[in-house]
Order: structure tokens, then sequence, then C-alpha cells
């Protein structure tokens, strides 16, 4: 069974629309396409714009919050 490796894309410190921005493009450009990728961000709106995007490109979506104030979203196919 093949081993998958979960790409990483930490945003901390970038505000919106950055966040939102550079998941797109990681999801958009990237070749192959990442099956999923967990996006690490401590900026809160980042948790109510990268979902619907990642949604309309057709991942599922988890946002886990990996300490007070810093989320881990995981994006999946």
């Amino acid at each position: 069974m093949e081993q998958t490796e979960i790409a990483t894309l930490d945003v901390r410190g970038e505000i919106c629309p950055y966040p939102m921005l550079r998941t797109n493009r990681e999801l958009d450009e990237s070749d192959p396409k990442p099956n999923s990728l967990d996006v690490i961000t401590d900026h809160p709106p980042a948790l109510s714009t990268i979902p619907p995007e990642a949604m309309k490109r057709g991942y599922g979506c988890e946002i886990e919050e990996i300490k007070p104030g810093e989320w881990k979203i995981k994006l999946f196919k």
C-alpha cells in the first residue's frame, strides 16, 4: 500500500486575503494536484474563507484547533 505524504501550507502571520489566495494557488497550480493539504493558520477569518473555496474545487474540509489561536484546516479529496 502506497504511503501518501500530506502537503502542508503554513500561512501563520498572514492576513486575508493571502491565506486563501495561497491555498487556492496550491490547489490549482500544483502538479500533480494534491489529494490532501493541511493549511496552518493563526488568522481566524481564514477559517471561513478557505473551506468554501476548497469545496468549490471538490475538497472536503475539517478544522482542528492545534493550540489556542492556531488551526489546521485539513483539505482532502
